[in-house]
């Protein structure tokens, strides 16, 4: 899921709460091997380099776990409405994305109108976000 050049050393904002729990996530699947284990390197990555604020400080346009936002894709101009959940809870027949699917992982941290980009086996995936439809920190719901 390798970041498109130009993003690399863009920073991401995340919470502690979401910290915390993605840091507990990737201590667990590491004992476990499974097929999401090889992002679990990358995501790593992200997390050491992501500003860390308190929930009630992220800016409500930031993607935050269990935020609901809607994408555009760049090339087909598709709208996607996507939830961004922890593996357990995802499901793609509810736009339920994992946070360990590569556009999951993308979407952690990024703003309104951010392009988010990632290598696909067909090139390169742009997807812009257009909007952020929940984010449970802006609702006041600080544990979600």
């Amino acid at each position: 899921m390798k970041k498109a050049t130009a993003e690399q050393n863009r920073q991401i904002v995340i919470t502690e709460f979401d910290l915390e729990r993605l840091q507990r996530l990737i201590e667990e699947m590491e004992e476990f091997p499974a097929r999401d284990n090889r992002y679990l390197d990358e995501l790593s990555e992200e997390l050491l380099r992501a500003e860390v604020v308190a929930p009630e400080e992220i800016p409500p346009q930031v993607i935050t776990m269990n935020s609901r936002v809607r994408l555009q894709d760049l090339d087909s101009k598709a709208e996607l409405e996507y939830t961004l959940v922890f593996p357990p809870e995802a499901n793609l027949d509810q736009g339920k994305i994992s946070v360990l699917a590569p556009v999951g992982m993308a979407m952690i941290g990024y703003r309104v109108g951010d392009t988010i980009s990632w290598k696909v086996p067909a090139g390169l995936k742009r997807l812009k976000v257009k909007k952020i439809l929940y984010q449970p920190e802006a609702a006041g719901d600080f544990n979600v």
